[in-house]
């Protein structure tokens, strides 16, 4: 069985599942990556019933928005549900530049706060299919086909493989399956595609993809993430606004800090920027969480 009908095999099953186990059709998440416009075709050749529902973090760029809007007309035309979902916190909306002031700490790669918040608090307690590869990380290889997501008692998000198939008369099948109604489970029907893959596909189908990659971009998400190492270094010089207003958010974010005694380690939200972007160093720095 090659990979596209291994992929359509994983959506089905999944498509049964959600069906038996939550009474509601298979979520296709879409970001306006590469691999949302692969997982989006291969669950129209699937045949099933299903829904699409974006995360809109606020800090996509305007590309990736016309994207995801332009995908998303064709999908409501076609008469398939589409979800847009703004970010909330603590009840309330945010945005990123709202939200680094609330945590009085930028975002990094060890404290990922604004992934949590703004990308993964949609579909609760929904059956969801997800674009995430083995190929893209080591800590991605961890992942399995299926899976399921909950919270422990610390309010920490734990990823199980454990998920009850149709055909399984375990007698721990009621549990599981009254667990999943409490938690989101996960199919991802691309975990053993390649870049080369992916591109192929692409290429092979057709397939409209966002233009930022034709722009020099080898990854799509927020602009300015921590995960996006150097890169950074070519959005904040395309997209000097959102320079702008990650440097006012932490203006913001020090005048938070002030109010609470927190130790003042910057000068002002251009030294934060530099920090942030590895410019500067703090003197006798060690770890970031000495400093929150």
């Amino acid at each position: 069985m090659d990979k596209e009908q291994k992929a359509i095999e994983r959506i089905k099953q999944a498509s049964e599942l959600s069906l038996f186990h939550y009474q509601k059709p298979l979520v296709c998440c879409y970001s306006g990556g590469k691999d949302s416009d692969v997982l989006l075709e291969l669950f129209k050749r699937s045949g099933i019933y299903y829904e699409v529902h974006n995360s809109h973090t606020t800090v996509e760029s305007p590309e990736t928005v016309y994207h995801i809007r332009k995908k998303f007309k064709e999908l409501e035309n076609q008469g398939i549900k589409v979800t847009v979902e703004m970010p909330k916190y603590q009840g309330e909306n945010i945005t990123m530049w709202s939200l680094i002031p609330k945590k009085t700490i930028p975002p990094t790669r060890i404290m990922r706060y604004c992934c949590q918040i703004l990308k993964e608090t949609g579909c609760k307690n929904r059956f969801i299919a997800t674009g995430v590869r083995w190929d893209e990380s080591n800590r991605r290889k961890k992942r399995a086909e299926f899976e399921t997501i909950t919270k422990n008692k610390k309010d920490k998000t734990v990823v199980s493989d454990e998920i009850m198939m149709m055909n399984d008369n375990d007698e721990k099948r009621k549990l599981i399956e009254h667990c999943q109604l409490k938690s989101k489970s996960v199919v991802n029907p691309i975990i053993d595609w390649t870049h080369t893959d992916i591109w192929g596909y692409i290429r092979g189908n057709n397939i409209s993809y966002n233009p930022m990659y034709d722009n020099g971009y080898s990854r799509v998400g927020c602009i300015g993430c921590p995960m996006a190492g150097k890169s950074r270094f070519k959005e904040f010089a395309d997209y000097p606004t959102y320079k702008r207003a990650y440097i006012r958010a932490f203006d913001k974010m020090l005048n938070v800090r002030k109010f609470k005694g927190n130790q003042q380690i910057w000068v002002n939200g251009e030294s934060v920027m530099n920090w942030w972007l590895e410019i500067d160093k703090l003197d006798g720095q060690i770890e970031i969480s000495d400093y929150i």
